[in-house]
């Protein structure tokens, strides 16, 4: 092992190096594990990461080829050889020689969510639309346009509407659906989908899937409200889950279970109304709303005799509890 070469790789933020040759940090596509970097001179996106042996590495979303290392990255854009990239790199370990951002901490991530990250992050935002949402699914294309849901519906090569799953880490994995299909990414974990959070949100609805939850938004719309989904059975990292969500909520809010109308349905609402309880928090309300006369959500909202009417001017109508 040459000694310089991992001292540049774990010392070195490559981050910081980036910001230094005009890089940007997008704070809103970047979580915990994971800082998206974009350059507004040549457009390129970069994804830096931080790998459990303490490298910090990247990948380049417009070129398959560009990814690895800070010498990597050197090397790629400046084609130096490697002496050369030495002694580029000399003067940035310890305190960087030129004035970079301040940077949040960078946790250290598992080889299969950068495999999972690297695939959701060349994946298209569905922000202009999704065919199979909207023509299979009833889920009209402004729903999908809301701040609410940027970056937590995306579309793949293949047509497939991706639903992507967050845990304390960032992300997790991501749900495939399509006509006669779904699936999970290969590597991937299941945790939550979950729509952005917002100060003054007053409720967080809990859903089946992430279409059901979709589905609710748009036959119940209210623009303080959350939206999360489990994505069927729950596995046994999914209640502390449900539980820190709930937590985050702001004072006097109201949670609520918002699965099929079976006993399956049932059970997933009791694991919602447990984890809530957990939080020891007495403010918060639990409700269950189910679907009426239909089995979910998305089923109730294709049964709609009328047209859409766009979103922000849907009539808001209480949803059958129990």
């Amino acid at each position: 092992m040459d000694a310089e070469l991992e001292t540049f790789k774990t010392s070195i933020d490559l981050r910081g190096y980036a910001a230094s040759q005009g890089y940007q940090l997008d704070r809103k596509e970047s979580w915990r594990g994971t800082s998206v970097m974009r350059h507004p001179g040549t457009h390129d996106k970069i994804v830096v990461k931080r790998g459990m042996d303490g490298h910090y590495v990247y990948f380049s979303v417009r070129d398959d080829r560009d990814n690895g290392s800070i010498i990597d990255f050197v090397q790629f854009r400046q084609g130096l050889s490697l002496g050369a990239v030495r002694k580029e790199l000399r003067p940035w370990i310890g305190q960087s020689p030129l004035a970079v951002p301040t940077l949040p901490a960078l946790h250290k991530t598992e080889k299969d969510r950068m495999k999972v990250e690297a695939a959701w992050a060349r994946m298209k935002d569905a922000v202009d639309g999704h065919p199979y949402l909207e023509r299979e699914r009833a889920l009209p294309s402004a729903l999908l346009a809301l701040e609410r849901f940027a970056g937590r519906i995306r579309i793949d090569g293949k047509g497939n509407a991706i639903f992507p799953h967050f845990d304390a880490q960032g992300l997790s994995g991501y749900e495939l659906k399509n006509v006669g299909f779904t699936g999970f990414a290969s590597g991937g974990s299941k945790s939550l989908w979950l729509s952005h959070e917002f100060p003054d949100d007053s409720r967080l609805v809990f859903g089946e899937s992430a279409i059901d939850s979709l589905s609710f938004a748009v036959l119940f719309p209210d623009n303080r409200t959350r939206y999360a989904s489990i994505g069927g059975k729950p596995n046994p990292q999914q209640p502390e889950l449900i539980r820190a969500a709930a937590a985050r909520m702001p004072a006097d809010s109201e949670i609520v279970s918002a699965m099929d109308a079976d006993d399956d349905g049932a059970k997933l609402s009791e694991v919602v109304r447990k984890a809530v309880s957990l939080t020891g928090r007495l403010d918060l309300r639990f409700t269950v709303q189910e679907p009426f006369g239909f089995k979910d959500w998305n089923d109730q909202l294709r049964a709609r005799p009328q047209p859409l009417l766009p979103w922000r001017s849907m009539e808001v109508v209480p949803a059958q509890g129990r």
